[in-house]
C-alpha cells in the first residue's frame, strides 16, 4: 500500500509542479513570448480546461488501460507539455497548456481506482488526503524550484528537466504495471460515451449533490490561492515580500489540513459530516476575512488566513474518498472523473466570478465575505446528500432483509 500511496502522491505533485511552473517564473516566460506577465495566469485556466476534457473520458480510459498505464499516460502528456512549453511561441504555449491539462485530468481517476483497491475502507479518508497533499506540495515546489532553475540553467532548460523526470516516472511505474493493471478491460470503447462519468454522477442522487458541492468548494479554494497576496497588499497594506511569505504559510496549512481532515473523517466514521464541518469552518473564515482591516496585527491576519486555509484547501482528499464510497464499485473511475468535471468547472468559473464581483465592491475582503454564500450553499447540499444517501442505504438494507452491511460513511 505504501508504494501505491507514494506513487499516486508523487504523480499528482508532479502534475501541479508542471502546471504552475510558468506562473512561478512569469516575467521570464512572458518576456520570451512577448506578452504581459499578467497574461501568464490564463495558462492555468487553459490547463484546467484541458483537465476537464480528460475527466470526461478518464473513467472509461482508466478501465481500458488500467490505472498504472493511465498514470504513465498522464506523465507522458505532462512531460510532453513541459517540453512544448519551452518553445518560445505563443500558439505553441497555448497548445502546451492544453496538453498539460490533459495529463493533469488523468491523474485522479487512476489514483482513485488504485487507492480503493489497496486501502482498507476505514483508512481511505486519510489515505486519499495524503495523496491530495500532492497538489499544494507541487505548488510549493514550483515556487521554490522554478526561479532557481530559471536563474541557474535557464527557464527552458528547467522545463526539459521536468520532461526528463516524467520519463523516469514512466519507467519507475512500469515495474508495477503487471500487478496494478490485472483487472483492465482492453476491449472497452472509451470514446463511445465521453459523458459516461457525468451520467454515473447524475444517476446517483448523493453523488449529484456532492458534485455540485465541489463547485462551491473549488471556487473558494481558487479564490484563496489566487487573491490572497493581492488582498494583503492592496487592502491590508502588507508589503509584497511579507505577503508572499504569508501565502507560503497558507499553502502549508493546506497540506496540514488535508492530513487533518482525512484523519478526522476516519475517526468519526462519516465523511459527509467531516465535509459539513469543513463547510462551516470555511464560512467562519470568509466572515472573519470580511472584517479584516489594516488595523489588524499581522500575526492575527496570518493566523486567520492559515486557519481558513486549513479548511478551504483541505477538503479534497475527504471529498474524493466519499465519491469513491458512493460510486458503484465498478464505476469508481467514472464517478471520480465526472465529479472532477464539476471541480474544474468551479476553477474555471471561480476566477472570473471573483473578478466580476471586484468591479462592484472594489475590496478583496468584501468579496471574500460574499463567498460565505458559497460555503453555506455547500452545507445545504451536503445535508441533501446525506439524506439521499440514507434513503438509498435504507433501500439496500431492505433488499438484504434488514441486514445492513458495515460500511464507513
Amino acid at each position: 500500500m505504501l508504494i501505491v500511496v507514494l506513487s499516486t502522491t508523487l504523480v499528482l505533485a508532479f502534475s501541479a509542479l508542471v502546471a504552475l511552473y510558468p506562473s512561478a517564473i512569469a516575467p521570464e516566460v512572458s518576456a520570451a513570448l512577448g506578452i504581459p506577465s499578467s497574461a501568464i495566469g490564463l495558462q492555468v485556466s487553459l490547463v484546467f480546461g484541458g483537465a476537464m476534457l480528460t475527466s470526461l473520458v478518464g473513467g472509461p480510459l482508466t478501465r481500458r488501460l488500467g490505472p498504472c498505464r493511465a498514470s504513465q499516460t498522464a506523465l507522458l502528456l505532462l512531460g510532453g507539455g513541459a517540453a512544448l512549453m519551452s518553445v518560445p511561441n505563443l500558439l505553441v504555449a497555448v497548445f502546451a497548456a492544453l496538453v498539460v491539462g490533459l495529463g493533469y485530468g488523468m491523474t485522479n481517476p487512476s489514483a482513485s481506482v488504485l487507492l480503493v483497491r489497496f486501502t482498507p475502507l476505514e483508512r481511505q479518508g486519510f489515505i486519499f488526503s495524503v495523496k491530495q497533499t500532492g497538489v499544494p506540495l507541487g505548488g510549493m515546489l514550483a515556487g521554490a524550484l522554478a526561479p532557481s532553475l530559471a536563474l541557474g540553467i535557464g527557464w527552458r532548460q528547467g522545463l526539459w528537466l521536468l520532461a526528463g523526470l516524467a520519463l523516469l516516472g514512466i519507467l519507475g511505474l512500469q515495474f508495477k504495471r503487471r500487478s496494478w493493471d490485472d483487472r483492465r478491460e482492453p476491449g472497452l470503447n472509451w470514446r463511445r460515451s465521453p459523458f459516461e462519468g457525468i451520467r454515473v454522477v447524475w444517476a446517483h442522487k448523493p453523488l449529484r449533490y456532492l458534485a455540485i458541492v465541489t463547485l462551491c468548494f473549488s471556487t473558494v479554494q481558487l479564490s484563496l490561492s489566487s487573491f490572497t497576496v493581492a488582498m494583503l497588499v492592496e487592502d491590508l497594506d502588507v508589503s509584497l515580500i511579507a505577503a508572499g511569505a504569508v501565502m507560503t504559510m497558507v499553502q502549508a496549512s493546506g497540506i496540514a489540513g488535508r492530513l487533518w481532515w482525512g484523519w478526522i473523517a476516519d475517526r468519526i466514521g462519516h465523511r459527509l459530516i467531516a465535509l459539513a464541518i469543513i463547510a462551516c469552518s470555511t464560512s467562519v473564515g470568509t466572515v472573519l476575512i470580511y472584517f479584516m482591516s489594516p488595523a489588524w496585527p499581522l500575526a492575527g491576519v496570518v493566523m486567520t488566513l492559515c486557519l481558513f486555509g486549513l479548511a478551504a484547501l483541505g477538503w479534497n482528499g475527504v471529498y474524493l474518498a466519499e465519491v469513491a464510497r458512493l460510486a458503484p464499485p465498478d464505476r469508481i473511475a467514472e464517478a471520480a472523473g465526472g465529479c472532477l468535471v464539476f471541480t474544474y468547472g468551479g476553477v474555471l468559473l471561480g476566477l472570473p466570478a471573483f473578478a466580476l464581483l471586484m468591479t462592484v465592491v472594489e475590496r478583496y475582503t468584501d468579496v471574500f465575505g460574499l463567498l460565505t454564500c458559497a460555503s453555506l450553499l455547500s452545507l445545504l447540499l451536503l445535508r441533501a446528500a446525506a439524506r439521499a444517501d440514507d434513503s438509498a442505504f435504507g433501500s439496500e438494507a431492505a433488499n438484504t432483509r434488514g441486514e445492513s452491511p458495515s460500511r464507513l460513511r
